[in-house]
């Protein structure tokens, strides 16, 4: 671990009541949980159904009704694509990653249960827990552990090893968000390490079996079946979904991309987190990690994770309580001279956007941060 102009060195003793303190936040909140957070979640579960009926009737309605009065197809169209994509949102990111997360397994309601739960997205939810919940935060931002460094696409840091193929990198970013969840589908199939012979054809159709089955319940489902509901008038209800999904796409992208990649975000090489203490571990989340400013309404429609560097603290604490939480948490950061790296959206998105055009080219770590002594461990 490094020291920048933004973060003091911690002496031993310092990391150890560092992490002390924010493992009392997370005991104080864990204490609370209770029926406000049951009430909570179930709220989201209902504002899922029903933004998710209203959209695909509206969808329904424009198609068939707009065949008789056109003047009723555009807006009908528009009202039920934006309420499926917002329902599309809650669900991927307010329900099912936190749930997923196990945030309300103390529930012990089999419909919300982070082990079984499974999500309305190409991906498995079998998968994620593999690539995200397990090696993701474990290894945040740990070069060589976790595959979320650019999910073997995109150069985001100077750290990574340069390649020709990066040159096209901008590009590739655009499609990567359209069809984020396809990419998110396939990210544990690890196909660079079949195309250069490291797996086999015969373990990559084994691993592929239970994704290509999600993929084609989902394609069945949002391409096949509610679009031949409307009969003859499939058309607009097919691009309606088509649209919906880009939508949910582009915004999934966005929130993770800004929760990770900013400007002051950081990796971490394999050595630094060998012997790991509780203090260090905190760092690192702290270091990888950038939140969203905006208030109420983009802790929901983000699924909270507007507070980014409170999820990676506290994964499986119910999000919603994040906001209250992150009261906490900055003021600690602030006593141990440690930047908690925070922004608005267009703020953060634009140095995600920086990152991705400036390491498409070749760049190496400023010499500064190579001379940095490591933190005391």
């Amino acid at each position: 671990m490094t020291t920048t102009p933004r973060n003091r060195a911690l002496s031993p003793d310092e990391l150890e009541r560092f992490g002390v303190e924010l493992d009392a936040v997370r005991a104080r909140t864990a204490a609370q949980l209770g029926q406000r957070d049951a009430d909570y979640i179930r709220a989201i579960v209902a504002a899922v159904r029903w933004t998710g009926l209203g959209g695909r009737l509206a969808l329904m309605i424009g198609a068939i009704g707009g065949a008789f009065l056109p003047a009723l197809l555009l807006p009908a169209w528009i009202l039920g694509v934006l309420l499926l994509a917002l329902s599309k949102i809650l669900e991927n990111m307010e329900l099912g990653h936190n749930v997923m997360h196990g945030q309300y397994d103390w529930m012990r309601d089999p419909h919300l249960d982070g082990k079984t739960y499974e999500w309305d997205i190409a991906g498995t939810s079998d998968n994620w827990r593999k690539t995200h919940n397990y090696q993701h935060h474990t290894w945040t931002n740990v070069r060589g552990m976790d595959d979320d460094i650019g999910y073997g696409l995109l150069r985001l840091f100077p750290e990574q090893r340069w390649k020709p193929y990066y040159l096209v990198q901008p590009l590739v970013a655009v499609i990567f968000a359209l069809l984020f969840e396809w990419g998110v589908a396939i990210q544990d199939l690890r196909l660079g390490r079949w195309w250069i012979g490291k797996t086999s054809t015969a373990q990559l159709r084994r691993h592929f079996r239970p994704v290509g089955r999600k993929m084609a319940r989902q394609v069945l489902k949002d391409y096949v079946f509610f679009p031949l509901l409307a009969g003859p008038f499939f058309l607009p209800v097919l691009l309606g979904n088509v649209v919906a999904n880009v939508l949910r796409n582009l915004w999934t992208y966005t929130v993770i991309f800004c929760g990770h990649f900013t400007a002051d975000a950081e990796t971490f090489s394999k050595e630094s987190v060998a012997g790991e203490s509780r203090g260090h571990w905190y760092l690192r989340q702290l270091r990888g990690s950038s939140n969203l400013t905006g208030g109420k309404l983009m802790d929901l429609m983000t699924g909270n994770l507007s507070h980014q560097i409170e999820h990676h603290f506290y994964p499986d604490i119910p999000a919603h309580r994040y906001a209250a939480m992150a009261v906490d948490v900055r003021d600690i950061c602030a006593r141990y001279g440690q930047h908690y790296n925070t922004g608005s959206l267009p703020r953060q998105f634009g140095q995600v956007v920086w990152r991705i055009l400036r390491h498409a080219l070749p760049s190496r770590p400023p010499a500064k941060q190579a001379r940095l002594a490591r933190s005391p461990a």
